[in-house]
Parts: C-alpha cells; structure tokens; sequence
C-alpha cells in the first residue's frame, strides 16, 4: 500500500534535486570578482564542423584569482576558441598567445553587480518554478492514488503534507544557494 507512495515520493525528490542541481550550475556560470572554470563551461566552440563544449577542446585552469588559462589541445582551434569566448558575451577579452589563451578577469562594476544579482534570482525563481510544478505532479498522483483506492484519505492527507515539507526544504535550498551567490557577486 505505503509502497506505491514511497516510488512516488522518491521519483519526485529525485525530480526536486535535479532543479536544484540544474539552478547551482547556473550560478557557477555567473561571472564573479574571482575567475573560476565555471565561467566558461557553457562556451561552445564551432570545431571540426559542430559546435563543441569548450571543455572538449581545451584544458581549462585558474592560475591566478583573476585569471583563467585555457590551453587548446588542436593548434588549428586556438582562433575558434578565442572567437567563442569573446563572442560569449560574459564581459571578458581572451587573449590568444599559440594554445595557450589567457583569460583576464576584470573587477565587476557597480552596475554589472546589480545585473547578475537579477539574473540569479531569475535562474533561483525558474528552479522554483520548476519545483512547485513537481510539487503539483505529485499531489495529483497521490489524489489518483486515493480515487482508484490505493491509499486512504487520511494516507493522502498525510503524504500531501509530507510532499509540501518537502519542496519546503528543497525551495530553501534554492534560496541558501542564492544568498550565497549574491554574496559572492557583491564581494568587492
């Protein structure tokens, strides 16, 4: 009887963290004060006919804190992955020196802050967004459950509250993981 509830209550954590771990990528692409390798994950260079994650054409490191060195396996991809890092607009100049590319990262503005400070409660209210709507998945599943006479209504009742503290728990760890990112964006 419980058993059916516990498939759906483990298919729908599993559902909440995705969103979880999908808006913390996302944070990781926000340009910072300090360079990190996440900046560049979501570049994608035109290689060999396609377009190419940069990490699957070069070698990503953070020499410094403000600066980020990308070393391009391909001597013929050095221009592309300079041109796509340029052309990505995350408010950086490469600087191509053979394979080695040298990334500078320069120190945020004021009003760059305010911007990415924006962008990140729109990525962390997606991811909530997001979680509500596994949230409503789950109680129409659990009233389905109680009309074909799976469970109970005092069950249904029950796992309903449970299904809320749940994305309760899974929304405040979008919002933890957004007071930590604007803290690192308006670090100066």
């Amino acid at each position: 009887m419980a058993q059916t509830y516990q498939a759906l209550k483990a298919d729908l954590q599993h559902k909440m963290q995705v969103s979880v771990d999908h808006v913390k990528k996302e944070f990781g692409g926000l340009r910072t004060g300090r360079a990190s390798t996440a900046l560049l994950e979501s570049v994608m260079v035109e290689a060999y006919g396609a377009m190419t994650p940069l990490s699957q054409v070069a070698s990503i490191s953070v020499p410094e804190p403000r600066l980020l060195s990308v070393s391009v396996w391909d001597k013929g991809l050095a221009k592309a992955t300079e041109k796509a890092i340029r052309d990505a607009n995350l408010g950086v100049n490469p600087m191509a020196d053979g394979t080695l590319i040298r990334v500078p990262i320069p120190p945020l503005t004021s009003e760059r802050r305010v911007e990415l400070t924006k962008i990140a409660h729109k990525y962390a209210e997606h991811a909530r967004v997001s979680i509500r709507n596994v949230r409503r998945d789950g109680n129409e599943a659990l009233k389905k459950m109680e009309k074909d006479g799976i469970i109970s209504q005092d069950d249904h009742r029950k796992y309903t509250d449970e299904v809320q503290k749940m994305t309760d728990s899974v929304i405040a760890e979008v919002d933890k993981a957004l007071k930590t990112k604007e803290q690192e964006i308006t670090q100066v």
